[in-house]
């Protein structure tokens, strides 16, 4: 490792401070720092603790006890920190859901998680209700329920609970805190289980990687609902530095949203940067105050014009949710590269076989833990996937990646059934049983493809039931309603026969990837009704 690196590297996570003791610290060191800005409301260190401690006494006056199960679906708002570091500190255990779920996956992660309770914008109550009148959910709280303040579970009541004193309850280092659900190598979507302490992993390399200093001013746009979005929030506690909140993500106010705010770092994830570098060319390119784009995807095609164009540098790193957000970070600006492991995580890559591959060669990622207490956990409710997800005492990621001579890791690609669109996972189980379900569709099978912007697209293959037709764009209609945006397809493609193995399994390597031979929504003219899809 470079000593520049090294220089700059944590060498430890360490037991404590925990999530609540950093809140709790920064509160009391700096209660006037302003932690969050959003449409002009700005909450210092101090609103979001005592606020932090009303909603979990409240939560605790409801009968939720340490280790009950709480699913947020909120957007990306104040309110939602401060219910996240609520959960924190009442040793609450936080599932967060994306908020444009709806239908199946909707119902899996309500079904799988079973939470006690269920914290929610009643703007998403459409989608909520008919999935929890097949949950046993009693206690659901709504944010933002139109009409006069009443009794109840309203977020706004929580708010106003008299008590701010911090909750009686002291979190431990190694409970539980939060059930991360990823999609995993086949089938449905797996929840991880996180830690305090390995969910304050992945914020410790942010430091080095973001080059964070305390002042700094963060453009937030990055959902919290994403593992990547709440550990931001935890990295905004060590520093400290302040987040400016963004609804989302739009490319033409970019960087008119950074010059505005002061901003000092962005964070990217996917095809962020080639979007920005599309952007028309303007005088004021350079005209800002940011140091460091990081975060992982960055095409390497993209890496050094972006740098040149901004004048910013480009900091990438690895990580996997089930892990940290980061376990490795490139910080010396090697191109193309990941970087080398943090000083607190081993990173191996083996062959089919389980045996480690030489550098230059491509293998699997696998990563181990050097200090008690940041060993994969295993998955919520689901024995079986959690021990075939380690070989030994490593977790086995799934992806595939390769070492250069000076120990500088190389991210490959997926081995295992999923894609990554605009920054999200998504499993192609996820997909494929939705569009089964099509009385037309006897058979389907989603693969990801190249997008150009660094991650993928997703094309759909369908096999349809003898006598019957059905268009492209119409299967896309059907899909709007029943999913996300993000899960339908971009590619559509018939066939009159899958290639299968043996055991009757598609065999997906043997898919085309080509983008010429299929419906192409983009192209069709059509477009998304975002309102529709979720």
């Amino acid at each position: 490792m470079g000593a520049d690196q090294n220089a700059k590297l944590p060498t430890s996570v360490g037991d404590g401070p925990t999530i609540r003791g950093l809140l709790e610290q920064l509160a009391r060191d700096h209660p006037a720092h302003v932690f969050c800005r959003h449409r002009g409301l700005c909450l210092t260190a101090g609103d979001i603790d005592a606020r932090a401690n009303r909603i979990a006494n409240g939560l605790t006056a409801q009968g939720l006890r340490p280790g009950d199960r709480v699913g947020l679906m909120l957007d990306h708002h104040p309110d939602h920190v401060v219910a996240v570091f609520a959960l924190a500190k009442a040793g609450l255990v936080r599932v967060s859901i994306n908020a444009h779920f709806k239908g199946p996956a909707l119902e899996h992660m309500l079904g799988h998680a079973a939470p006690q309770a269920i914290i929610a914008d009643y703007s998403h109550q459409a989608q909520l209700r008919p999935e929890l009148a097949k949950t046993p959910i009693t206690c659901v709280i709504w944010r933002g329920q139109p009409g006069p303040p009443s009794p109840g579970l309203r977020f706004e009541n929580l708010l106003a609970h008299p008590d701010a004193a911090p909750p009686t309850h002291q979190p431990g280092w190694n409970d539980i805190l939060a059930i991360n659900y990823t999609s995993g190598t086949t089938g449905a979507p797996k929840g991880a289980l996180r830690t305090d302490k390995q969910l304050r992993a992945g914020p410790v390399a942010y430091r080095p990687l973001a080059d964070m200093r305390p002042g700094d001013v963060f453009l937030n746009w990055e959902p919290i609902y994403h593992a990547g979005g709440f550990a931001i929030l935890v990295a905004a506690l060590m520093v400290p530095v302040t987040l400016e909140m963004l609804d989302r993500f739009s490319a033409s106010q970019y960087w008119d949203q950074i010059r505005a705010a002061g901003a000092t770092q962005i964070h990217f994830i996917g095809g962020i940067l080639p979007i920005l570098l599309k952007q028309p060319p303007g005088a004021a390119d350079r005209t800002h105050r940011v140091r460091v784009a990081w975060g992982g995807g960055c095409p390497v095609d993209v890496w050094r014009p972006f740098e040149q164009r901004y004048g910013v540098r480009i900091h990438e790193g690895y990580g996997i949710s089930e892990i940290a957000n980061f376990v490795t970070i490139n910080i010396d600006g090697k191109l193309g590269a990941v970087g080398r492991p943090v000083p607190y995580y081993d990173v191996k890559l083996c062959d089919d076989a389980g045996m480690e591959v030489p550098a230059g060669e491509t293998g699997e990622i696998l990563i181990r833990g050097r200090e008690p207490g940041l060993a994969f956990k295993g998955y919520f409710r689901d024995p079986t996937a959690s021990a075939d997800a380690m070989q030994d005492d490593w977790f086995k990621t799934g992806d595939l990646g390769r070492f250069d001579a000076e120990g500088y890791l190389y991210f490959i690609g997926r081995k295992k059934d999923s894609m990554r669109r605009r920054g999200v996972n998504i499993s192609a189980w996820e997909v494929e049983r939705v569009i089964g379900e099509h009385e037309a569709v006897l058979e389907c099978a989603l693969i990801g493809v190249p997008s150009g912007l660094g991650d993928d697209d997703l094309k759909l293959f369908v096999r349809l039931r003898p006598g019957m037709a059905l268009e492209a764009l119409a299967l896309v209609k059907w899909c709007e309603p029943r999913m996300p945006y993000f899960h339908i397809p971009r590619y559509i493609a018939f066939l009159d026969e899958f290639p299968k193995t043996p055991s009757e399994r598609i065999r997906k390597g043997e898919l085309s990837r080509a983008l010429d031979d299929c419906f192409d929504l983009e192209k069709s003219g059509y477009a998304l009704d975002r309102r529709k899809a979720g």
